[in-house]
């Protein structure tokens, strides 16, 4: 039995007297993808972060190969150049051009030299179609360009496992389409992602597993043909209802 990339045990998260994530539980594989669905306010961008250690988890544990990441001596920084984030606002640094962007974490937190930054930066650029725009600052840039030039940027760092928060939520409906692609294309070749979205054709299509998050909870979790075609729980019967229909 391979070993799990990432592993939740028990995870609960609160701020001050306001429960956001409670008793979570679940595992990562190489190559999973892990959609993560449910309404707004349930947990499940809380969840990515406590994983990246943008929060800390109040109780529970995140291992990482079988490491605690919050453990003394564990190294955050190292952690996230191997569990690498998308988020929904791209944080991009609008001063730097998009191939800047995409190699100052080399340069800076790998140690790269310039050339082999602007390589690995150039191939993953040319991945998600932006090598065009190197040039180009983020104000240049449509917000799916943008996206697309945070997903080069993450995968720059040579990620095992990439996080992806709701990574078309801030974009119009045209360019939704060109950042799942993207993914997509990145899911095929086998690449390790858990991704928080309401995207649901793509957690149909694309993942491995889907978790169903509720209230903190995760109330159902399985394939998708688990939780598409056959749902358990009537809270997951209700959410889906509308994307059923369709």
């Amino acid at each position: 039995m391979s070993e799990h990339i990432i592993e939740v045990r028990h995870l609960s998260k609160s701020f001050g007297t306001h429960v956001v994530l409670r008793d979570v539980d679940f595992t990562v594989d190489s190559g999973d993808v892990t959609c993560v669905i449910g309404a707004s306010g349930s947990g499940k961008s809380t969840l990515l972060r406590c994983i990246n250690l943008l929060e800390t988890p109040t109780n529970g544990a995140v291992l990482f190969h079988g490491q605690e990441i919050t453990a003394k001596g564990f190294d955050p920084c190292a952690y996230r150049a191997k569990v690498g984030m998308v988020f929904q606002s791209f944080n991009l640094f609008n001063n730097m051009t998009v191939l800047e962007n995409c190699t100052a974490g080399l340069r800076y937190v790998l140690g790269q030299d310039k050339d082999t930054a602007r390589r690995t930066a150039l191939e993953n650029l040319e991945k998600v179609g932006m090598a065009p725009y190197i040039h180009a600052k983020p104000r240049q840039l449509s917000g799916g360009q943008k996206q697309r030039v945070a997903i080069a940027r993450a995968l720059s760092m040579q990620p095992e496992v990439l996080l992806f928060d709701e990574p078309t939520s801030a974009l119009d409906p045209q360019m939704v389409g060109e950042v799942l692609a993207v993914m997509r294309q990145l899911a095929a070749d086998g690449l390790t992602m858990i991704v928080v979205t309401h995207e649901m054709a793509f957690a149909r299509d694309v993942s491995s597993r889907v978790v169903y998050m509720a209230d903190g909870v995760i109330a159902e979790e399985g394939t998708p043909t688990d939780i598409f075609e056959h749902p358990q729980n009537p809270r997951t019967v209700e959410f889906l209802a509308r994307f059923r229909q369709q």
